[in-house]
C-alpha cells in the first residue's frame, strides 16, 4: 500500500486551520461589532458601560459590558483563546509540512536566491519572528498612543517585508510568509496581552483588589489591531489560487494595495457599528482593489507571443517542464496526484488546459514551482504563441 503521509497530513492540518480560523474570525468580528454597538443602559445601572438586546435563533439575548469589571465575579467565565491558539498552531504546522518540508518545490526559487533548505527555513522563521519583534516594539512605544500613525508605520513595515520576501522566495512562498507574520502578531496579541491582562483582572477581583482599567484598555487596543489585520491575512490564505495576484514584479505592491482596500472596507463596517455610514471608506476600498488589478496587469512583462509554434515543440516543452507533476501518476517527489487535477499527458489534455497554462507559465511565470526545471522566457513565449494562435493539436 502506497500511503502518502504528507498529503493526508496537509489535508488534516488545512482543514483544522480553516475550521479554527473561522471560529476565531467569527468571535473576533462579533465582539468588535458588539463593543461598537452598545447603548447606554436603560435604566442606568452602576458600573455598566453599555448594553445590547439581540434576537437570534428564536431567542432573545441581553449583553452588558462593564466599565472595568462587575462587582462580583461570576461562577462560570468563558475565555476566548483556544480558537486563536488552534488557528496559529495548525497554520504553523501546515507551513512546516508544505513550505519547509517541501522547500525545494514551494519555497525556494533558485533564480532569485539559491538557498539550501536549512537556510531557506531559517530565513523564513527570521522574518516571522522578526516581524513579531518589530510589531511588539511598536506596540510598546509611544507610537501606540497615536493609532492612525501606528497603523501607517506598521503597514509600511509589512509592505517592506513583502518586498523583501518576494526578492528572496518563490512568489507563493513569499506571500505565505507575509501572512505568517501577520497571523503570528495576531495570536501574540491574544497570548501576550489580551489573555494575561484578563487573567490579572480576574486575579485582582478574586483577591478583592481594585482592577487597573489600563489592563482592559490594552487588551481592547490589541483586539482592534487584530480586527484590521484579519482581511489581509485571509486574502493571503487564498492568494495562491490567483497567479495574476501573486506573480509579477510588483506583486508586493499589488498585495499592499488590496490589503489597504480590505482595511478600508473593515473600517467602513466598524464605523457603521457606531451608527456612522461612512460610505467613502467602502468606495476607497473598491477603488484600491481596482487600482491593484491595474498594477498587476500593466506591471507584468508581456510575454513574447509573436509568430507561431508547432504543437510538437509545445509538447516537448510540456514534457520537459510540466509532466513530472501533471500526469496521472506524477514522478515528482511530494506529488501523488496531479496538482489541481490538471493532467497534461495527451494532446487533448494540453489543449483543454491551455488557458491555465497561459496564466501559470506564460503570464505570471508561477509555474514550474520555483522554476526548478529552468523554463526559459523563449519557451514561455513559444507556449504563449501556440495558445494565442488557437491551441491547435494534430
Amino acid at each position: 500500500m502506497d500511503y502518502d503521509l504528507a498529503t493526508w497530513l496537509n489535508l488534516a492540518l488545512r482543514w483544522l486551520h480553516v475550521i479554527a480560523g473561522v471560529a476565531w474570525i467569527g468571535a473576533s468580528f462579533y465582539f468588535v461589532w458588539l463593543d461598537n454597538s452598545l447603548s447606554p443602559p436603560d435604566p442606568p445601572r452602576e458600573g455598566v458601560k453599555g448594553e445590547l438586546w439581540a434576537v437570534h435563533g428564536g431567542g432573545f439575548y441581553h449583553s452588558q459590558k462593564y466599565m472595568v469589571a462587575p462587582a462580583r465575579l461570576p461562577g462560570h467565565l468563558h475565555w476566548f483563546k483556544w480558537e486563536a491558539y488552534t488557528t496559529w498552531i495548525s497554520g504553523f504546522l501546515l507551513l512546516c509540512v508544505l513550505y519547509y518540508w517541501g522547500a525545494p518545490v514551494y519555497l525556494i526559487d533558485a533564480s532569485k536566491v539559491a538557498f539550501n533548505q536549512p537556510a531557506a527555513i531559517a530565513t523564513g522563521l527570521a522574518f516571522i519572528f522578526g516581524g513579531l519583534a518589530v510589531y511588539e516594539a511598536l506596540c510598546r512605544s509611544p507610537l501606540a498612543q497615536r493609532p492612525r500613525l501606528f497603523g501607517v508605520v506598521w503597514f509600511a513595515a509589512l509592505t517592506g517585508a513583502a518586498y523583501a520576501l518576494t526578492r528572496l522566495f518563490s512568489d507563493r512562498g513569499a506571500f505565505i510568509h507575509v501572512g505568517a507574520i501577520i497571523g503570528t502578531c495576531m495570536v501574540a496579541n491574544v497570548f501576550l496581552t489580551i489573555i494575561p491582562n484578563q487573567t490579572k483582572i480576574v486575579a485582582a477581583m478574586r483577591a478583592g483588589e481594585p482592577v487597573d482599567p489600563r489592563l482592559g484598555a490594552a487588551g481592547k487596543q490589541r483586539s482592534v489591531h487584530n480586527n484590521y489585520m484579519t482581511l489581509p491575512v485571509v486574502l493571503i490564505m487564498i492568494s495562491n489560487h490567483y497567479p495574476l495576484l501573486i506573480g509579477g514584479p510588483l506583486n508586493w505592491l499589488t498585495l499592499a494595495v488590496i490589503s489597504a482596500g480590505g482595511m478600508s472596507i473593515r473600517h467602513f463596517f466598524n464605523r457603521r457599528h457606531f451608527g456612522e455610514n461612512r460610505h467613502e471608506f467602502l468606495f476607497i476600498g473598491a477603488m484600491l482593489f481596482v487600482a491593484a488589478t491595474l498594477i498587476a496587469t500593466y506591471s507584468r512583462p508581456r510575454p513574447s507571443v509573436a509568430g507561431s509554434t508547432s504543437f510538437p515543440a509545445v509538447q516537448a516543452i510540456v514534457d520537459r517542464h510540466c509532466i513530472m507533476c501533471h500526469s496521472p501518476s506524477p514522478t515528482h517527489a511530494g506529488f501523488t496526484a496531479p496538482p489541481a487535477g490538471v493532467v497534461l499527458d495527451t494532446p487533448d489534455h494540453i489543449a483543454q488546459f491551455a488557458p491555465r497554462i497561459y496564466d501559470m507559465a506564460v503570464a505570471s511565470k508561477t509555474m514550474p514551482l520555483g522554476n526548478e526545471t529552468g523554463m526559459t522566457d523563449q519557451e514561455r513565449g513559444q507556449l504563449g504563441a501556440w495558445i494565442k494562435a488557437g491551441a491547435k493539436t494534430p
